[in-house]
């Protein structure tokens, strides 16, 4: 069950199983509620995020625009595998067709990139509001940003297009079963019983552009903030230039932590999927869940607006 004779000798796999993690009855049951709770903190942190932005005039600025795409990025995110991976986790059905398998890996790769390009629009905001504010108005509004996010998540679903055909087009033979709670790169690359070398390089050059594009805007955005901070003599006004990036920035940290880049960069048969797996915990579910919690707890604005609505209930 789950292939199709492709010829004399040779089946073509058209269901994988997911083995999510080793263990007892009793440790599935203890990952399959820490992932729930985590789940739920991620989609409701961030919609309240999303709600907070919207019913608050004071929020209706680009910064919090962009960081509702951000939010809502993240909910759909942690939506593209943890539904699936938690009934596995209880003992239901393990299988997932190779459709479903593609269309997993695709979107959760696509959001990756997408959060790459809007981190980088949201370090492009963050200079031009502290390093040029008196012409931000005039370079920077609600209708540019939308172009820009809109860009971010078109360039993110386009890019890994060609590696999603390339990967449709490679033959599974058998086995069918996957060490991961996820369809990765990783997944298909091991499985695979055709050369998986255009699979691998396309994968490769995609991280590579993203991240080096991506991390060049942050960092030169980064430089300029903190040169400009440096020379603020009025320590109120430098402690609001600081509050206004301080959020953006730690998040920024823990985004391009070397689990993250060791995670994109190079797909291969010789990786342990055992590895990969810890590190898809970290940005899957772990920066969902981080996400709403630094913005609400570092930035003064989200806070003051949080408590305002809480009054006004």
């Amino acid at each position: 069950m789950g292939e199709n004779q492709v010829g004399q000798n040779e089946t073509r796999v058209q269901e994988f199983i997911l083995l999510t993690f080793p263990g007892s009855l009793y440790l599935k049951t203890s990952i399959f509620t820490l992932f729930l709770l985590m789940y739920i903190l991620a989609i409701s942190g961030n919609l309240a995020i999303i709600i907070l932005v919207l019913t608050n005039g004071r929020l209706h600025t680009v910064i919090y625009y962009l960081l509702c795409n951000l939010s809502f990025l993240e909910i759909w995110y942690t939506t593209t595998t943890i539904p699936k991976t938690l009934p596995i986790l209880l003992g239901r059905s393990q299988s997932i067709s190779f459709t479903g398998c593609l269309l997993q890996m695709y979107f959760s790769y696509s959001f990756g990139c997408i959060e790459y390009f809007l981190l980088a629009l949201m370090a492009y905001d963050q200079y031009l509001a502290i390093c040029h504010p008196l012409c931000y108005n005039t370079i920077m509004d609600i209708s540019l940003s939308g172009k820009l996010a809109a860009s971010s998540w078109l360039c993110g679903f386009l890019i890994l297009s060609v590696p999603a055909y390339l990967i449709a087009r490679l033959s599974f033979c058998g086995p069918n079963v996957i060490n991961h709670f996820l369809c990765s790169v990783d997944s298909w690359i091991v499985l695979s019983c055709t050369e998986t070398h255009a699979v691998e390089v396309s994968i490769f050059v995609i991280a590579v552009i993203v991240i080096f594009s991506s991390f060049s805007i942050t960092l030169l955005s980064y430089i300029s903030i903190i040169s400009t901070i440096l020379r603020i003599p009025s320590s109120k006004s430098l402690q609001k230039a600081f509050s206004t990036c301080s959020s953006h920035f730690a998040f920024v940290v823990i985004w391009y932590g070397s689990t993250r880049i060791f995670l994109f960069v190079k797909p291969s048969k010789s990786r342990s999927l055992e590895t990969t797996k810890t590190v898809n915990i970290l940005n899957i579910i772990v920066t969902p869940v981080l996400n709403p919690f630094i913005y609400a707890l570092r930035n003064k604005e989200v806070r003051e607006a949080s408590r305002s609505s809480l009054r006004w209930k």
